[in-house]
């Protein structure tokens, strides 16, 4: 399993604008991204004494959630992701899910992941059974993200978090999400083995330290 390095830090408006600047002179654009970002829907899951909520809130070290994501609307580019925290490292695996299975899951109809040999998906079926994960909230946001070949290096403005109020139904148009209070912007920061010294000082910013802001945790906060 390899893990990757990943920093946050909560920025206000005027980082935001400091930081695009910088990292559009240094690194290049994901080539996924549409006029240099892309919208993100998230479906969240956790279990009835809502663990995964209550380990980040808590500071556990070592964690794992699920989700499902959705990019630009896009039915064909959605993912189950199964990710694993382990302090300031992570590691993440994906599923290619098609529109009537994540359907079928946010449904609650689960029995037809029995039928695959995709790891991801029988370990997410794993926990539903033993735990009862269950559909908790749609998480949207907007992502600027920015790419650097040496270390792997990929850095993400994220901004305009939403939340859904008491719906769940991922692929409903009609699910309106709503800005969190005093929603910050994110900058996140992943690499491998090492961060070169250009990207370092691109992503400096006096007074920010790195954080634990979760978009789950803060969206959960409506429930």
């Amino acid at each position: 399993m390899q893990f990757r390095h990943e920093l946050k830090h909560e920025i206000n408006n005027l980082d935001m604008m400091i930081l695009r600047q910088r990292l559009r002179a240094v690194m290049r654009t994901d080539s996924h991204a549409l006029n240099g970002q892309y919208e993100i829907r998230s479906l969240y899951f956790d279990n009835l004494d809502d663990k995964a909520l209550k380990e980040k809130i808590n500071g556990v070290n070592i964690r794992e959630k699920y989700r499902i994501r959705l990019y630009n609307n896009d039915v064909s580019m959605i993912r189950l992701e199964r990710k694993f925290k382990c302090g300031n490292l992570s590691h993440k695996d994906s599923s290619v899910l098609t529109q009537e299975q994540a359907q079928a899951i946010a449904n609650g109809d689960i029995e037809w992941m029995t039928r695959t040999n995709n790891e991801v998906m029988l370990g997410f079926y794993t926990r539903i059974k033993n735990e009862g994960l269950a559909p908790k909230v749609i998480v949207d946001y907007t992502r600027e993200p920015f790419i650097f070949g040496p270390g792997n290096v990929r850095v993400t403005l994220d901004y305009d978090i939403r939340t859904s109020i008491r719906c769940t139904d991922f692929l409903n148009p009609d699910c309106v999400t709503i800005p969190i209070k005093d929603s910050p912007c994110i900058l996140e920061v992943k690499w491998d083995n090492y961060l070169p010294d250009i990207i370092r000082d691109a992503v400096q910013l006096d007074g920010r330290r790195s954080g634990a802001f979760s978009k789950y945790a803060a969206c959960r906060m409506y429930d």
